[in-house]
């Protein structure tokens, strides 16, 4: 076990299936939601299923500085400690919620259980679901929820997520994902989070492993990978920034809060949050607009100064820019060619960036 091997989970795969190739390697934190994404196809699902030993792949796999697969080494499955969530949550249709809950609970020996009950039917909300007999009767986004706190109950050092949205209708996925979101705060163990939904990476995730087709592309904390106008995401329709900041300050008069990050602020809606409060908010490219002066007499509340780090063509008609603001936090803007061309926006000129609109995450 090599020192710096410990608080990572380091993996490295090859493997054929039929006409799809995974050559994936990666380094992500040992806690935290480390989120796989990419388009359908691009190796997602299969890079999980390895890392739970479900397929077997050729490579390694260390995690926090235990080995679970090496070229002498690989851990069955049913030895490796890890919960797993599907894409449906597949109950035992026979057993109660309650049963299905404590199905795995009842098989951790009680000295080697890190969580218990009680804190899983609070981070979940299950209070009002537990003595109901009948899981078929749950709504989808209830079913995926017992499902989340079967795999937990089972006291997981790791804890693998293929799409648990993705079969559900909109409601549902709003329904769930605040329990997501404390999950996220509570959890001290890694969790691994496959999906194809860009907002759901920007809800949930710290750290982001991007594939395509079968090749990790990059790999990194999610506020600076997202960042990066050398990949995809930055090329989305929703592509934007994800800001971690904190509450600090209230205007009741104006019913505004402001959140600081890194040296800069933002104001948005009035928050029922103390001050202090670490909060995740996300702004979209299409929501940044830039000025060469500081705009006077403007609607836009938020307008912060920075600098342009870099200029890409976006097809014919436009170009995204990369904004550093405060001290390290980078905005995205998509604007036009033209705009650009006439404000002469080069690297390394200070502007000023209007922010149209701020969405809270968590």
């Amino acid at each position: 076990m090599s020192e710096g091997s410990l608080g990572k989970i380091q993996a490295n795969f090859t493997l054929q299936l039929d006409s799809f190739a995974l050559n994936a390697a990666f380094s992500a934190p040992a806690i935290g939601v480390t989120a796989l994404f990419g388009p359908s196809g691009s190796g997602k699902t299969t890079l999980l299923r390895c890392i739970a030993g479900l397929e077997r792949a050729t490579g390694t796999l260390q995690v926090n500085g235990e080995t679970w697969q090496d070229a002498t080494t690989i851990v069955a499955t049913h030895k490796r400690p890890l919960g797993y969530v599907f894409q449906e949550a597949s109950l035992f249709p026979h057993l109660s919620v309650r049963a299905n809950l404590e199905y795995g609970y009842k098989r951790i020996a009680a000295t080697e259980r890190k969580v218990q009950l009680e804190q899983v039917v609070e981070w979940l909300g299950l209070s009002q679901l537990i003595d109901r007999c009948d899981p078929a009767l749950l709504s989808g986004g209830e079913r995926q929820r017992v499902a989340i706190g079967r795999a937990l109950l089972t006291s997981p050092r790791i804890l693998l997520m293929d799409e648990p949205l993705s079969a559900l209708d909109t409601n549902s996925k709003q329904e769930i994902l605040p329990y997501l979101e404390r999950l996220h705060r509570e959890l001290e163990i890694p969790v691994f989070y496959v999906s194809h939904a860009l907002d759901e990476v920007a809800r949930l995730a710290d750290h982001l492993v991007l594939l395509e087709h079968g090749r990790v592309i990059a790999s990194g904390a999610l506020h600076e990978t997202l960042a990066r106008l050398d990949l995809p995401t930055a090329h989305f329709d929703d592509a934007g920034a994800v800001i971690e900041a904190a509450v600090a300050r209230h205007d009741d008069p104006y019913h505004l809060t402001r959140l600081d990050f890194s040296g800069a602020s933002l104001w948005v809606g009035k928050l029922d949050q103390p001050m202090g409060t670490r909060v995740r908010a996300r702004v979209l490219a299409r929501d940044v607009s830039i000025a060469t002066v500081m705009p006077r007499d403007s609607s836009i509340t938020n307008i912060l100064d920075g600098v342009i780090n870099e200029i890409r063509d976006e097809g014919p008609d436009k170009v995204i820019v990369r904004i550093t603001i405060g001290q390290s936090q980078a905005l995205l803007s998509r604007i036009t060619r033209r705009s650009r061309d006439q404000l002469s926006l080069v690297v390394g000129m200070t502007v000023f960036v209007q922010v149209k609109s701020v969405a809270l995450m968590s």
